[in-house]
């Protein structure tokens, strides 16, 4: 027996040890030569491979354990790193893209189970009542708690037309709730423009992706072909983020050329950079600079960004660097809070690593990182925000790390009182699903709050003023212009 166990540590020992070479470990050993190879950890690695092989009540494949043992390494750092399988690699590759069969979700991990960060708008999850904040404890008749994220998002993509059920746990929902959604193909343009009324442009970013810059710039144009614009509202409320090129892209948009956009700030030389408001910063290769002949009065036009607690990343970027710059008003609510940097590793098999490298600041030195942007201007817009999730709340996030921390964000920031626990209040039925918010819409109270800053007027911190008006006969009290 012992000599059957010395044979299985050596087999388990080796397979280990080649699976790290092929993932480019050796890479980093030459690079780091001075760090000494844990050899009693892989001793250790060796002799648990060893004993599930040899004892586990069922044959398990070499393959499955060394793609657990990877995936367990990589979700043990942060909520955000994550192995790519070739399956998932092609994925990433295809969501930057913006067009993909599925569902509509922006999901993370929290707590080993799939959660949602924001439903996209106008897909079958936004539609069917979907939160930011769900869980996603079953996906058909499988469970979610530890799977890897890339195959809980393998699982809910497919074949337009399929069904998919999706069970929900909601906070202030007593019981799991079924829905069954039916995929179709998610073509998600990341930029929506509109004249809200003559002067007045509103332009929403739903998330960054590859054309995410020249949308904006093909609007901001189509906008001043109708005359000259006398205020913007950049609208990235529940934008979970994307591309770093892209957010570079719409901030330069606003800013003078050169200015500082973000920092990043790692271990590696290449994790360490200045983006500025230029061009190489934000087309890839010999692209055409589609900033290039912007109209001029975009540089100067009044701005308004609007941000929730869905706004996140790439977004984030954006609203610091137009508050830090007093390029524009910040108004809505405080940010998600994810100032990290994700790099996609190509590794061997077409499969990939998508690892935190950097830590991102604003061009002031503030780390967004757990912390967020804080609006200049709050206004609470009545949304029940009880079950939101913020980055500060994720097992293992990074910690803010340097930077002036503690920096004020430009502006006099009015807190409205604190919103009563609707969770409490108010619970909603087992399978609710209210209707959905529409962000633009006439009613959207934020919207309107944001156009009054623009115009000089009144801005109401919260839409429950507004309510307590109408049933009162004093006048609401204004708050901040």
């Amino acid at each position: 027996m012992d000599n059957g166990w010395k044979k299985a540590g050596l087999i388990g020992l080796g397979t280990v040890l080649g699976a790290l070479l092929t993932l480019n470990f050796s890479a980093v050993a030459q690079r780091e030569a001075k760090l000494p190879i844990p050899y009693e950890d892989l001793q250790l690695l060796s002799a648990v491979f060893g004993k599930i092989k040899s004892d586990y009540v069922e044959p398990v494949s070499d393959e499955k354990l060394i793609r657990e043992a990877i995936n367990g390494m990589v979700h043990g750092l942060d909520p955000h790193s994550d192995f790519l399988d070739a399956n998932a690699f092609k994925e990433l590759q295809v969501s930057t893209q913006g067009k993909f069969g599925g569902l509509g979700i922006e999901v993370g991990i929290e707590d080993g189970v799939v959660r949602v960060v924001s439903p996209i708008e106008d897909t079958p999850a936004f539609r069917a009542g979907i939160k930011s904040g769900d869980l996603i404890v079953k996906i058909d008749d499988t469970a979610t708690r530890g799977m890897p994220l890339s195959k809980a998002v393998e699982k809910m993509r497919g074949k337009p037309g399929t069904e998919v059920v999706l069970t929900i746990f909601r906070k202030g929902v007593d019981q799991p709730f079924d829905v069954t959604l039916v995929r179709e193909e998610i073509n998600v343009k990341s930029v929506r423009a509109k004249m809200l009324e003559p002067g007045y442009g509103y332009v929403r970013v739903r998330n960054f992706q590859e054309r995410t810059g020249e949308d904006l710039a093909k609007a901001l144009r189509d906008f001043y072909k109708q005359g000259e614009l006398k205020g913007l509202v950049l609208d990235v409320r529940s934008d979970p983020g994307g591309l770093l090129n892209q957010a570079v892209a719409v901030s330069s948009a606003f800013l003078p050329k050169d200015a500082l956009v973000v920092y990043t700030d790692g271990r590696t030389p290449d994790a360490r950079m200045r983006l500025t408001a230029s061009r190489e910063n934000y087309v890839r290769g010999r692209g055409e600079d589609y900033l290039r002949d912007l109209p001029p009065g975009v540089k100067k036009v009044p701005m308004v960004v609007l941000v929730d607690g869905g706004t996140a990343s790439a977004s984030e970027i954006v609203a610091g660097a137009l508050q830090d710059h007093k390029r524009a008003t910040v108004i809505g609510a405080s940010t998600f809070g994810k100032g990290s940097v994700q790099t996609i590793l190509p590794l061997g098999n077409n499969a990939g690593l998508k690892l935190t490298t950097a830590r991102y600041f604003t061009p002031s030195g503030r780390s967004i990182q757990a912390k967020g942007i804080e609006p200049d201007v709050f206004v609470d817009d009545g949304r029940d925000t009880s079950n939101r999730i913020r980055e500060a709340n994720l097992e293992r996030h990074l910690e803010t790390g340097k930077g002036e921390a503690g920096a004020k964000p430009s502006g006099a920031a009015v807190k409205p009182a604190p919103a009563p626990d609707a969770a409490k209040d108010n619970k909603e039925p087992q399978g609710a699903t209210p209707p959905r918010f529409e962000f633009g819409a006439p009613e959207d109270f934020q919207l309107k709050q944001a156009m009054n800053h623009l115009k000089g007027e009144p801005v109401i911190a919260s839409v429950r003023e507004t309510a307590a008006a109408s049933t009162q006969p004093a006048e609401a009290k204004p708050v901040a212009k």
